[in-house]
Order: C-alpha cells, then structure tokens, then sequence
C-alpha cells in the first residue's frame, strides 16, 4: 500500500514538473519570439510554384508552431511598390518580404545572380550550390550590408524564352525589339539592339495587348497561361536561355533576424527548405499537361535557332566580364558559381542519362 501511495506521489510530482516545463518553454517562446509579421509577397499568390511558395510557408510555420508564428501574407502592391520590397525591409517599413532578388540589381548589382543567371545552372545545380556550397554564406553576406537577411525559400525550373508577337529567327530580328526583360537577360538583350523594360507582373499583359511591348518574357508555360499572355503572342520560345532557374527568398529585417531564438531562426529556415523543395516539384509536374493544351490552341511553341543561341550565349559572356570588373561582389559570387559548375559538370555528364534514349 506503501509502495502505490509513493508511486501515486512520485507521478503527480513528475506530471507536475512536466507540466510547468512544457508552460514555461512556451510561455519563453510566446515572450520572446511571438511572431505578427506582414510579409509582401512580389508575385501573385495565385501562381503555382512562383507565387504560392509564401502562403505554404506561413501555413506550415502556423501549424507548427501552434500559432506562435504567424505571416499575414499581402499581393503584391498592397503595402508597398512590387519592386521595392528588399528596400522596405531594409527600412523596417515591412519585418519581412517574399522577393526575387533580381530587382535589386539596378542598387545591388550582385543580386541578379542570386535570383536567375543567363545560361545558368539548373535549379538543382543552383540548390546544391546554395546549400552545400558557398551559395548562402556569399548571399547572406552581401545582404547584411543593407541590414537584410535573405533565405532561399523557392526554385523553380527555367522560364520560356518569351512570347513574341512576331518571329524572331536572326540576331537582327531583335534590333529595335520593344520588350519586357528583367534581371541580367535584359541587360544581355539590350547589348543585342533591343528596347528593354522592365515591368511589374500585374503590368506586363495589358502592355501587351495594347503594343507598348512587342513580347515579354515572365515565368514557366503555366504561369503565363495564367497571366494570359497566348492570347494575344503566338509565338512561345524555348529554352529559357536567360532564366535557367528562377530563385525567390523570404527577406527579413537583419536586426528583426539577428533578435531571434535559434530556435526560431531554425523554424523558419526549415519551412522555407522544405517550401523550395515543393515549389521545385509542383513546378515540374504542371508544364506538359499546360504545353499540350497550349499548342492545341494554335500556339508556336518554337526552339530559338542554334545560331541565336550562341550569339545570346557570346553577349552573355561580355556582360558577365563587363559587370565583374565593374562590381566586386559581383566578381566573387559569379566566380563561386562558375567553379561550382566547372565541379558539377563532371558528375552531371556521367550521371543522367540522354532525355532522347
């Protein structure tokens, strides 16, 4: 009888203990790292593996965390400009942004390779750099000097090469070209004669329709399914010389960041590697089906000719040499990658087998 009252004791006391153990970890958590952030998202949320990857990530940490961290996601524009996100969280207007980092280039010029590379690696290649390489120190470090910290939280495979009103089969078809182009791609076709802008997502299909640009370029054949492109450019390009990855980051206020529990930083890094992972799948698993439907209805999807492809390829080397002279951190990160592939190729021509066997 003895022995059951001092074991009825010792599970009371231990229940106990538990008990306030697991109140006191919460209670600390909810004081320390209780999280309400507004997160702008740079594209619509609607866009499958581009857009969506944010409001994944937010719905994860909820749950996750029982409600500790919690993202109030907004579409692009609603707090502030699509193309100044990074400069909002600098400024702590935002705690934090979902972004593509290429739009920063016109003030970081080292961003553009961090989000979309011309004749780049491919998203996995990129993954493996960012992850396993020098890819997240070199971007994290370029960041903190504008009190930012960046985290990788989507990849998706490469873009078309555009969607042209016309056909353009020579160099010379792009002489004059008006046409929407962002990050590095457009600084290489603007070396190549064309008139480049650079436009927001909700902007680009109306500039279209109403000829203020003769083609545009924007994401993978499902997303500009959407944003409704083929309705009025026939012609549909490949590859995505320009864009062989697309990359966007979850961006936080560095000082927000710095403040945080580890376990916290832990939490969110591990929802956005796990939202990076996913939005690479679903991205992948949707353009066959949407590529059928789209030659169904009439569109020329089309291959740029090799002679094209090497004259981008040749402007893309000069652009590439002209900027890493001109940018120091645009040297080391643009070097970082170049010696990663140099690495990589070898085990990426032995390992996969030919698409046509």
């Amino acid at each position: 009888m003895l022995h059951i009252k001092t074991l009825v004791k010792q599970t009371c006391v231990a229940a106990t203990v538990s008990t306030l153990l697991a109140t006191t970890a919460t209670s600390t958590f909810a004081a320390e790292d209780k999280i309400r952030w507004k997160v702008q998202a740079v594209f619509g949320t609607h866009l499958p593996g581009l857009g969506d990857p944010i409001v994944h990530v937010a719905k994860q940490l909820k749950a996750a965390t029982d409600g500790q961290i919690q993202f109030k996601v907004y579409e692009p524009g609603k707090i502030v400009p699509p193309f100044s996100i990074t400069e909002a969280v600098r400024n702590h207007q935002l705690d934090a942004g979902y972004a593509w980092l290429g739009y920063d280039q016109g003030r970081i010029p080292a961003s553009a390779l961090l989000s979309a590379v011309p004749f780049g690696m491919e998203p996995w290649e990129y993954s493996a750099w960012w992850y396993e390489g020098e890819g997240k120190k070199l971007a994290e470090d370029l960041y903190a000097k504008h009190n930012v910290h960046p985290v990788l939280c989507s990849i998706i495979g490469p873009e078309t090469a555009g969607w042209f009103k016309k056909e353009v089969n020579a160099m010379e078809d792009l002489q004059g070209l008006k046409i929407r182009f962002a990050g590095l791609g457009g600084k290489v076709l603007q070396k190549a004669g064309a008139s480049v802008t650079v436009l927001p997502s909700g902007e680009i299909f109306p500039a279209l329709e109403k000829g203020a640009i003769d083609a545009t370029e924007f994401s993978m054949p499902a997303i500009d399914k959407i944003m409704g492109f083929d309705k009025v450019a026939k012609n549909n390009y490949f590859p995505g010389w320009h864009q062989t990855f697309t990359a966007s980051h979850l961006v936080i206020n560095k000082d927000v960041w710095d403040d945080l529990a580890s376990s916290t930083k832990a939490t969110i890094d591990m929802a956005c590697t796990a939202s990076t992972f996913r939005a690479l799948t679903h991205g992948e698993a949707i353009q066959g089906k949407v590529l059928t439907e789209l030659q169904e209805k009439g569109i020329k999807t089309q291959t740029l000719n090799t002679e094209m492809l090497t004259g981008l390829k040749n402007i893309t080397n000069q652009v590439m040499s002209e900027l890493s002279a001109e940018d120091e951190d645009f040297k080391k990160i643009y070097d970082s990658q170049q010696s990663f592939r140099a690495e990589y190729k070898a085990w990426r021509k032995l390992a996969y087998l030919p698409l046509d066997l």
